[in-house]
């Protein structure tokens, strides 16, 4: 066993992902250790289940940051470290044809939030940042302050589908409203889109005729449980690569995307 990383959470629920991390951890599936678990949700369950292990917890009122820059646009406080026309042209949450001050004032409310978030996680050391049911898309003002002068990203999220396909919030609900026959979830680094980020693994189940939503979204967190702590092990073991590849396309096309390689396990001595 090499050296345990710190991993910190950020939840919005119960935290089913987040038990599985937990356990994972303390049971050496995963060379981890807990640092702190966060919530935009004072209600989250997953903070009284980090209460039960003894990790630190802290709240960030996402709802009531949001109320307050609507309230009151003008005098709205910003971060003295954020511009919303540069985390504009990074992100691309929002296209650049979209409504412009839309996506200014989503930019604005999540940066004031996000700064409130770092300054709690700054009491804390941390390697990762896994997103376990985080229901807040996360800006460029806290992916650079997380990921800065770090070869590897350092912010991990699981999505309940096979990306790319069905981005967004209901992944699996939306894989069996388009008929797939099969269904499954992703693990992937987290970057300036949504769940656009290089991905780290998958896991895929059959979807078999008289499968509910519900019936669908058990099978699917059950490979969830087994996925996620497996990625962040392989994050723990170092043996996450991220790479640019170039493939050309016929008709000229070129598609540029980074991707995960992932580096073989070292033999036992």
């Amino acid at each position: 066993m090499g050296k345990k990383i710190k991993i910190g959470a950020l939840v919005s629920g119960g935290g089913s992902n987040l038990k599985a991390i937990i356990d994972a951890c303390e049971s050496g599936k995963i060379d981890a250790e807990m640092a702190f678990v966060g919530s935009d949700n004072p209600a989250a369950g997953g903070l009284s289940r980090a209460a039960q292990h003894h990790i630190p917890t802290f709240v960030v009122d996402y709802a009531g940051i949001i109320k307050e820059f609507k309230d009151d646009p003008r005098g709205f406080r910003l971060p003295d470290d954020f511009d919303p026309e540069e985390a504009f042209a990074r992100q691309t949450l929002f296209d650049v044809r979209d409504d412009r001050q839309k996506a200014r004032a989503f930019l604005i409310s999540r940066a004031a939030a996000e700064h409130r978030l770092l300054g709690h996680m700054a009491g804390f050391a941390f390697d990762l940042l896994v997103l376990a049911g985080f229901m807040r898309k996360l800006s460029p003002y806290i992916i650079d302050h997380i990921d800065q002068n770090s070869a590897l990203p350092r912010i991990m999220n699981i999505h309940p589908a096979l990306l790319p396909a069905f981005p967004g919030t209901d992944g699996y609900g939306d894989t069996v409203r388009y008929g797939c026959k099969v269904g499954g979830c992703t693990v992937h680094f987290v970057d300036y889109g949504e769940d656009s980020g290089p991905i780290i693994g998958q896991r895929a189940f059959a979807i078999e005729a008289g499968d509910t939503i519900d019936a669908v979204k058990s099978k699917g967190l059950k490979l969830e449980w087994e996925l996620y702590p497996a990625c962040i092990q392989l994050y723990a073991q170092n043996r996450l690569e991220v790479v640019k590849e170039t493939h050309a396309l016929p008709q000229g096309t070129v598609v540029r995307r980074r991707v995960v390689k992932i580096k073989p396990s070292r033999p036992l001595r």
